[in-house]
């Protein structure tokens, strides 16, 4: 081969790279919008996380906020509501794992499991039944207290019959499993931040 020919394919190599080069810049540049779009928006991440004072929710009430588009179940329980928790064997329950999101995967599905910092009184899960999605009612279902003629803590979800006990745990129903808890993490005695 010449030095000529030899010229002549380094620049040919040389072309073929740096036309290569730019054509791989430009689908980077041309997907860059299309993949960024995907991003969450400002508003989404502005709910990353939320605070919210327990102080205000009087025992036996429940309070539902939005984190993240979905509901969010706090529920200040009755000591009636944690005694009938605790009675209930994990070996019983349908869903044999807590669903807590601050506690590893595996852990048993124990009402002290369902709760965070030892607040068993304050119990704080996802609205969202794991069946279709749907937001179950609160205060109803076969496994609410009642006192009286009130019924307390228990979930029912009307669209295809899933009931959950006083601590969110699946009882009865299509659904697959418990309620899920969110990561949250106490501030203060009255005070928690979810996310």
């Amino acid at each position: 081969m010449s030095t000529a020919e030899h010229a002549e394919t380094n620049r040919r190599d040389f072309l073929y790279i740096a036309t290569g080069a730019v054509g791989a810049v430009g689908v980077a540049l041309t997907a860059w919008p299309f993949i960024n779009q995907m991003n969450p928006d400002a508003s989404v991440l502005a709910l990353a996380s939320v605070e919210v004072d327990l102080a205000p929710i009087a025992e036996g009430q429940e309070i539902t906020i939005k984190w993240r588009g979905n509901p969010v179940f706090i529920r200040h329980r009755l000591a009636a509501e944690i005694e009938a928790a605790n009675k209930v064997a994990v070996t019983d329950l349908k869903d044999p794992l807590a669903r807590n999101a601050n506690l590893p995967d595996s852990d048993p599905a124990t009402d002290a499991n369902r709760v965070v910092g030892g607040k068993e009184q304050f119990l704080v899960m996802m609205g969202v039944c794991t069946h279709l999605g749907c937001v179950p009612i609160g205060n109803e279902g076969e496994y609410a207290v009642v006192e009286g003629n009130t019924k307390h803590g228990g979930w029912f979800c009307p669209c295809h019959g899933s009931q959950y006990d006083t601590a969110g745990r699946i009882r009865k129903g299509p659904a697959p499993e418990n309620l899920a808890v969110p990561q949250y993490a106490y501030l203060s005695d009255t005070k928690i931040r979810i996310g």
